[in-house]
């Protein structure tokens, strides 16, 4: 028998949901524990660099059907979880960096759009933290300790992508929609089913009117913004997570089900970095646990033979 020596924590969302939120929450998490991370981005994974990936959507397009990054094909998903596999066994596994800009192109002398070669983790680490589209899919969610999801309202997610890609990549607001709805149908069959498997939901609801996304001229803030947090029943258990503790240490905050509370905007990051905390620590605990019993069989094994 042989336990997980690392665990893996994965954050799942969709372009433009707000996995930044997240990350940066976890990282003060492992800051202020002392936990050495090995971090994986999602675009790493994609199976084509950028030239290769515009030509398989215009070819689909032409066509008349769809090729998208939310999709399995376009994604190396089996190798994905292999490593989050062999990660979790041995604290080792194989990663790439997607290249995504100018100043990253300097960096490892190539181009935008590119994938730096192939390589093995070699640094020490206590777990490791994925953050990407696909963390929760049928291929890696047996080998995710920890697996989170960011899911703003559908309107709100689609504002937030068409500001994003308007202000930092320079897309027109059609342009953008017309992404949005040729990705759909991956959306539906391959995104969504993710938050039926994950073990914390964040999904941020706006306090003002979204109806229309399209003509949004702004991202709802923090303060015009609620945050519905969902703690499956298993994981409540099995850390002993208090919901009306976390209510009483927000202010504001309150429990709609016995497994769901609703925080404000602005207090998303604390109540993340309170939530997760004590999971964190403990899978960590459990690293070192599994890391003894396993020097223990090894050692009886060595004696028997």
């Amino acid at each position: 028998m042989n336990k997980r020596k690392h665990p893996v924590i994965a954050v799942t969302g969709s372009s433009g949901a707000g996995t930044s939120t997240v990350k940066s929450a976890f990282q003060n998490v492992l800051r202020r524990e002392g936990i050495k991370a090995v971090v994986i981005e999602g675009d790493s994974f994609h199976r084509y660099n950028r030239v290769e990936m515009k030509k398989l959507m215009a070819e689909a397009r032409d066509k008349g059907g769809y090729f998208s990054h939310f999709g399995r094909e376009a994604n190396l998903l089996d190798e994905l979880g292999q490593l989050f596999k062999t990660y979790g066994e041995t604290g080792k596994g194989k990663r790439r960096y997607y290249i995504h800009n100018e100043e990253e192109a300097k960096k490892y002398n190539q181009k935008p759009g590119e994938f730096t070669p192939w390589e093995d983790i070699e640094e020490v680490s206590d777990i490791m933290f994925y953050e990407g589209l696909h963390g929760g899919v049928e291929e890696v969610a047996p080998y995710v300790d920890l697996m989170i999801g960011v899911v703003p309202v559908i309107n709100l997610e689609w504002i937030q992508k068409i500001n994003r890609d308007r202000i930092k990549r320079g897309y027109s607001t059609k342009q953008i929609v017309e992404v949005i709805k040729y990705r759909m149908d991956d959306y539906i069959d391959v995104i969504t089913p993710q938050f039926a498997r994950t073990h914390i939901n964040f999904q941020r609801i706006p306090t003002v009117d979204t109806s229309c996304p399209f003509i949004a001229r702004d991202v709802p803030s923090e303060d015009e913004s609620l945050i519905v947090i969902r703690v499956k029943k298993e994981i409540i258990l099995k850390y002993k997570i208090d919901l009306t503790y976390l209510k009483d240490m927000i202010e504001g905050a309150f429990v709609s089900r016995r497994n769901t509370i609703v925080v404000p905007g602005p207090k998303m990051q604390l109540a993340m970095e309170i939530l997760v905390t004590p999971i964190v620590e403990s899978l960590v605990d459990k690293r070192i646990e599994a890391r003894a019993y396993n020097n223990e069989v090894v050692a009886k094994m060595n004696a028997h033979t």
